[in-house]
């Protein structure tokens, strides 16, 4: 059962879920599902990058719309948009770093000069970037969009480090997932921003999960295990599915 103390309060609850072990393990399934997924509507299917991004991007907007129409934080909806973007991130990263020749560094550095300008004016429009403020159009709008430059600089990075940087794909996710282990000490052992542990959070989960989708469905001869991509992602889906039904979540709470 969701809490109604906000309500009652007159504030709005945030439309997004607090963060647990739960959140970050549905985030982790839902990237490497964004590369499994985003690779075979363009790869598999042949249906090529720029075709496959404005599918993506169709049901992104959307998902966004359905997400903000609604009128509290609902786990399907909210983990629906997140898959979302994890997809047409795929796909658009792919098209900028491999159709359009930008490369993963140069790809890489204009997605995140996009991510924090995409901070940056969100937090000078409103004053705060925390999940927790997330309940409002326009906070929303920022948080998606945010979200999606997050998704799309993810998927270039984890292919820069695991091609251009030769860590190969099983090295990209030691580095990743170091990354993320030394964000949860600092969570728990410092008294950093916890609205910086959190987009840092989010934003080095979503590399950690292009590698491992990668890992899963590229060639055998490429360092990958040579999957299906549509079992991948079936698989992948089904555990989404799993601990949103299974693992009751809340939406998040002010901090004090």
């Amino acid at each position: 059962m969701y809490s109604n103390q906000n309500e009652k309060s007159g504030e709005l609850s945030s439309k997004v879920p607090e963060l647990s072990l739960v959140f970050w393990t549905i985030k982790i399934f839902a990237t490497t599902l964004g590369e499994t997924g985003g690779d075979a509507l363009s790869m598999s299917m042949d249906l090529g990058y720029l075709l496959s991004t404005g599918i993506f991007a169709a049901v992104f907007v959307a998902a966004v719309m359905v997400q903000i129409l609604t009128k509290k934080f609902h786990p399907v909806v909210y983990w629906a948009t997140i898959i979302a973007t994890t997809t047409v991130g795929t796909t658009l990263a792919d098209f900028a770093d491999r159709s359009l020749g930008i490369g993963y560094a140069g790809g890489t550095t204009i997605l995140l000069t996009l991510l924090v300008a995409s901070l940056m004016l969100w937090y000078r429009t409103l004053g705060s970037v925390a999940v927790d403020s997330v309940n409002t159009p326009k906070s929303e709008t920022f948080y998606w969009v945010t979200i999606m430059f997050s998704q799309t600089l993810g998927t270039a990075l984890g292919d820069w480090a695991a091609d251009t940087a030769g860590l190969g794909y099983a090295g990209g996710a030691l580095v990743f997932g170091s990354i993320l282990l030394a964000i949860a000490v600092a969570y728990y052992q410092t008294n950093i921003s916890r609205t910086i542990l959190f987009w840092a959070a989010f934003i080095f989960t979503r590399p950690l999960g292009a590698v491992v989708g990668d890992f899963l469905d590229k060639p055998m001869s490429d360092g990958g295990l040579a999957l299906s991509r549509y079992s991948a992602s079936a698989t992948l889906l089904t555990l989404i599915v799993l601990c949103i039904f299974f693992f009751p979540q809340n939406p998040a709470e002010k901090t004090p």
